[in-house]
């Protein structure tokens, strides 16, 4: 069984920065390899839909954004088994419950993902 956790969340104010994190895990191994696995982060502010935000290439080679959040957040690939999403110029509309999750390629859609974290909360005050 695969385990996301997100971390990193937190309350912050309009233009700052922030960074989360993503660890998987697998059954009894303190790591899972991502390899082969494509990494995308989501988010679901209350009373919307879930949002995609950004996804990366299990081969790191590609990288694609949502157009609310293009130019300010980044993701990458820290190690074989974190992915971190930076965020810059945080707006109060970024307040939302900030998800990682994998696939087996590279989606903007969140039914194609297969394994998710429970959520990390960020709030942006304005």
């Amino acid at each position: 069984q695969v385990r996301l956790v997100e971390s990193g969340g937190e309350l912050v104010q309009a233009g700052d920065s922030l960074t989360l994190s993503c660890v998987a895990s697998e059954g009894t191994e303190d790591r899972y390899m991502f390899d082969g696995y494509s990494m995308g982060w989501f988010r679901q502010a209350p009373g919307k839909l879930r949002e995609f935000i950004a996804a990366i290439s299990w081969n790191d080679t590609i990288t694609f954004y949502s157009d609310s959040v293009k130019g300010r957040f980044i993701i990458s690939r820290d190690n074989a088994n974190t992915v971190s999403l930076q965020m810059n110029s945080l707006k109060p509309e970024d307040t939302a419950l900030y998800y990682c999750a994998t696939a087996s390629g590279l989606f903007n859609d969140w039914n194609r993902y297969d394994y998710w974290g429970r959520g990390t909360q960020v709030t942006v005050s304005s």
